[in-house]
């Protein structure tokens, strides 16, 4: 289930190109890392395969249309457009919250919003710069300002050029009417969890809360509803709301089975469990939502998945990116990966099993092929017996 709603099996996944993964799955996750490619552009590949980069980025930030824009979901995410009105709760939250990291000037947001609006979309380098000539959260006022003003809504990013944000009004972005359209924190928490369910198929009420991270204990939604309807905002309140399937989770090694919440779609005979359909081969991006969340990665496919880049190099286990392998419907693997020139440099591989080790050169011979290299390189395999196999496997694909 989880597959299928993930866009990773079947050939409906691949059904409207980009736009129509990332309404699929809600939201795709941006990360500043680029190892083989950025994280956005490895949600898409996994899916769709091994269409043009350029591609891509047309389709999140140069349509003719915006059809995408930028704020806070899971973390930093690239949003379906028509998604903007149910965020409002998130906008609301941080306006009573009064900042973010950084404490902004309300004079500033005033020069910066006025800028906008005489002089058209800008980004923060033409506002005046980014940062002070520190480390990279050394933010010149004027970048917090118009952070700020994103994270109210105030103003909107659905473009960038050259990984710089592009900021502007959301009058001036938002397609007919979707700037007016005022939504309760309620109305917004209940579709966000269908959102949720749609994208990972079944959820508990963990899953709810992290898909999206939204924290329905938390100080303004509790306001916010006893000032409203009196609820006291739950997972289940928002998946029952939404509709959503009561079901069970059956529990392993003597454990108690789980609530959890189906997608409606999901549990139809003919719309998702019993259709079969062809599992995609493909390293995932380690900010995937097939795994961002770690615990459900667990406890879904047994399979322990971290991201290192930030640990200190002597205590990283699989490597700097690791990228799980999804191959037959399960997480079998993982590989640390480089590019130098023109090859593919698997700097740690690892494999749970023999079978896996020619779906693993699979993957990375498509992925070297995606990102212009003609070669793949192995050097720390584990287990170190399968060498030979894998190498052999790469040489029988050309790389």
């Amino acid at each position: 289930m989880t597959l299928r709603a993930q866009g990773l099996l079947g050939a409906e996944g691949r059904a409207g190109g980009v736009s129509g993964m990332l309404r699929r799955i809600g939201g795709v996750q941006l990360d500043t890392i680029s190892v083989l490619a950025r994280s956005h552009e490895l949600v898409a590949y996994a899916r769709l395969g091994p269409i043009g980069r350029t591609k891509v980025e047309r389709a999140y930030w140069h349509a003719r249309r915006p059809t995408a824009f930028e704020y806070w979901s899971h973390a930093a995410c690239v949003l379906p457009i028509e998604e903007w009105p149910y965020y409002a709760f998130r906008r609301r939250a941080f306006q009573a919250r009064g900042h973010r990291w950084h404490q902004s000037h309300p004079g500033v947001c005033e020069q910066v919003l006025a800028r906008i609006r005489a002089e058209g979309p800008l980004t923060a380098t033409e506002l005046g710069g980014a940062k002070k000539g520190g480390p990279w959260w050394d933010w010149s006022d004027t970048k917090i300002a118009v952070e700020w003003l994103l994270d109210t809504g105030d103003v909107i990013c659905a473009r960038r050029v050259g990984w710089r944000r592009v900021y502007d009004l959301p009058e001036r972005v938002l397609p007919d009417g979707l700037a007016d359209v005022d939504l309760s924190d309620a109305e917004c928490l209940i579709h966000l969890a269908a959102v949720a369910a749609r994208a990972l198929g079944v959820v508990t009420d963990a899953d709810l809360s992290d898909y999206q991270r939204i924290a329905y204990a938390g100080a303004h939604l509790r306001q916010a509803f006893q000032d409203g309807n009196g609820l006291r905002p739950t997972p289940a309140w928002a998946a029952e709301s939404a509709g959503l399937v009561p079901v069970e989770i059956a529990a392993r090694r003597g454990g108690k089975p789980a609530r959890a919440w189906a997608d409606p779609v999901a549990v139809q005979p003919d719309g998702g469990t019993m259709r079969r359909g062809r599992h995609r081969t493909t390293l995932l991006s380690p900010f995937d939502s097939l795994v961002w969340d770690r615990k459900r990665t667990l406890r879904v496919f047994g399979f322990e998945h971290s991201l290192e880049a930030y640990v200190p190099q002597s205590k990283r286990v699989h490597g700097y990116y690791t990228m799980p392998l999804l191959a037959g419907g399960r997480l079998v693997g993982r590989v640390d990966p480089a590019r130098e020139g023109r090859t593919l440099i698997a700097r740690k591989l690892s494999i749970d099993k023999a079978s896996a080790a020619e779906p693993m050169a699979q993957a990375l011979t498509e992925a070297a092929s995606w990102v212009g290299c003609d070669g793949v390189r192995l050097e720390q395999v584990e287990p170190a017996h399968l060498r030979p196999r894998l190498q052999a496997a790469l040489a029988e694909l050309g790389a």
